[in-house]
């Protein structure tokens, strides 16, 4: 048989099929869900992540492989904070236990920003039982996140995932510190809600629902999918104290992996978030109750008030002034400052919204055009 003489349809089948044999291979390395990034961000730390959503959903049996995976990438983490206080003896010092999660080789480590605030010193035991004291980077009291960092190398860090693609239902694995004793606790459940809008210290948050167990102490850890890859950064509970309605159990929540990236990057460059949009206002909340002075209060609405305008800020140039009500934001009404910052944080500077005040009895719209914040 002559094998230089094929005819061209008999080429036309080998190329055919050479094209399959390739995507089948492609398909086995990037998987059918999603590619795998290692993005080195403008503060030089690389971050790796998965896109797409997670392959299976991991049963029982799976959570130990899961665990293995990405156990070593969550830290302890241990702050010392000075109070004055009333104490008879002056000065005292206060311990809070928490987690982080490891996310470069170099030490670079993610936690809450509510974790570390105040400390005076903070310390992070790795895994392997190793104790380092920890710089704080920066920190953002607005997404609850910090980045601290310990000096060592080749640690494990999580490779991230993709919550973007998480739907209700998805396997959720939790590793924590419950009461900061029991470090490397693993805890499975499911993603419970998503877009949660909670109101964590003032400041309402979009959050992940999970009913995997969170306890006191898991402040930090990381929340992880079927595949083992970070999705969330657990930072907030409900517990039995937490509702006047009753006894809750099972809702814990979790900053999502995607809003973390680029805060992370901005607090390792600047030790800040520095592109937030602004209004350019300070805002108090009124009610009957409130002890701010604002000039004849009998006939004052409750709502969300502007107190201070910056000079030259968003809200100055577009004609906004002290003692106006914020009727609504984008056409949604608002009667507190985190809804109205809720809001705000949904656009990017150099966006336009619609923000409805009401001034002297009278509703007046106004068209905003959003700066950037230049400080935390």
């Amino acid at each position: 048989m002559n094998f230089n003489n094929q005819n061209p349809q008999n080429k036309q089948t080998k190329r055919t099929l050479l094209l399959i044999v390739l995507v089948v291979l492609c398909s086995s390395v990037f998987g059918f869900t999603g590619g795998y990034l290692a993005n080195q961000s403008s503060s030089g730390v690389t971050i790796n992540q998965v896109t797409g959503k997670a392959s299976s959903k991991a049963s029982k049996s799976d959570v130990s492989s899961v665990a293995s995976k990405c156990g070593a990438s969550v830290v302890e983490i241990k702050t010392e904070a000075v109070s004055s206080g009333d104490s008879m003896f002056g000065q005292y010092v206060s311990e809070g236990p928490a987690r982080g999660v490891i996310i470069s080789k170099d030490g670079y480590i993610v936690t809450n920003n509510h974790v570390i605030d105040n400390a005076s010193s903070i310390s992070v035991r790795t895994t392997d039982g190793k104790d380092y004291e920890a710089q704080l980077i920066g920190k953002d009291a607005d997404s609850d996140l910090a980045v601290i960092k310990i000096k060592a190398d080749n640690l494990t860090p999580a490779t991230f995932g993709d919550s973007s693609k998480l739907e209700v239902g998805d396997v959720a694995i939790a590793i924590g510190n419950p009461l900061g004793e029991l470090g490397g606790t693993v805890t499975e459940g499911i993603i419970s809600a998503l877009d949660r809008q909670i109101d964590v210290g003032g400041t309402t948050m979009t959050l992940l629902q999970t009913d995997a167990s969170i306890s006191p102490g898991n402040s930090g850890g990381g929340l992880f999918n079927a595949d083992g890859n970070l999705i969330g950064i657990v930072n907030a509970k409900y517990s039995s104290n937490s509702t006047s309605s009753g006894s809750v159990e099972g809702i814990g929540f979790a900053i999502p992996i995607n809003q973390t990236t680029d805060i992370i990057d901005q607090l390792i460059s600047n030790g800040s978030v520095t592109n937030r949009p602004v209004l350019g206002v300070s805002l108090y909340d009124y009610t009957n109750n409130s002890n701010y002075y604002m000039g004849d209060n009998s006939d004052k609405e409750t709502g969300v008030y502007i107190v201070q305008i910056v000079n030259g800020g968003a809200a100055d140039i577009a004609g906004l002034k002290e003692g106006d009500r914020i009727v609504s934001v984008d056409g949604k009404e608002v009667s507190s400052s985190s809804e109205v910052k809720a809001a705000i944080s949904k656009h990017k500077i150099g966006d336009k919204i619609q923000v409805k005040v009401n001034r002297d009895g009278k509703e007046k719209e106004c068209t905003i055009t959003l700066q950037g914040s230049t400080n935390n």
